[in-house]
């Protein structure tokens, strides 16, 4: 494996307000191998505490405000952004990291908000479903390893459940039919397991 080429691709996702960069969100990853074992400082981590990323992000924010690429070197990290409405979009990658799979994530992380909210991203919607974006990034990138960037497959894994509420008086908690339905569950796995061999 070269050197520098790692599962753990992305370091930092930030949604920033676009007018004056106020945090809106921002989740920052750390490789479990770079977690210190032994105290709890992270002398590992490039932006350890909440100052170090707030320093990060206001520098980011000033590079990046005037800008109409997609793509820049920062702080010695490769950072790929996308200005919608009134909200900046991050992906932080080390510098090593290749680029086009950082930019699928940046792609993957717009087009899941268009499609969950069918409507502009702004920044009153993000907040108004802070959820649904945390589960959307969460989806896309865990502990810093991309798992998904199909923007359809990761609005069906985050939408929301229908809103009709269940009649609980309908649900048997009898001892048979929790049965029944445990069966239930074991003849469909039986049936999806078979179809996919």
């Amino acid at each position: 494996m070269p050197a520098g080429m790692s599962l753990f691709a992305v370091n930092a996702i930030i949604v920033l307000g676009a007018d004056d960069g106020s945090r809106i969100l921002a989740k920052y990853y750390t490789a479990p191998h770079h977690a210190p074992r032994s105290h709890s400082t992270a002398s590992e981590s490039p932006y350890p505490d909440v100052k170090s990323q707030k320093s990060f992000e206001k520098g980011l924010f000033e590079k990046t405000a005037k800008q109409t690429g997609d793509i820049i070197l920062y702080d010695n990290r490769i950072v790929l952004y996308k200005n919608e409405s009134d909200v900046m979009m991050y992906v932080v990658g080390s510098v090593d990291e290749n680029e086009v799979l950082l930019y699928n994530v940046i792609l993957a992380l717009r087009d899941s908000l268009h499609l969950l909210f069918k409507q502009s991203v702004d920044k009153r919607t993000i907040i108004e479903n802070y959820d649904l974006v945390s589960l959307a990034i969460d989806e896309i990138v865990d502990d810093g390893i991309i798992l998904e960037t199909d923007p359809t497959i990761i609005v069906q894994r985050v939408s929301k459940a229908p809103s009709q509420d269940t009649n609980l008086g309908r649900i048997d908690l009898s001892e048979q039919g929790v049965n029944n339905l445990a069966q239930l569950g074991k003849d469909r796995l039986t049936a999806w397991l078979r179809q996919g061999l």
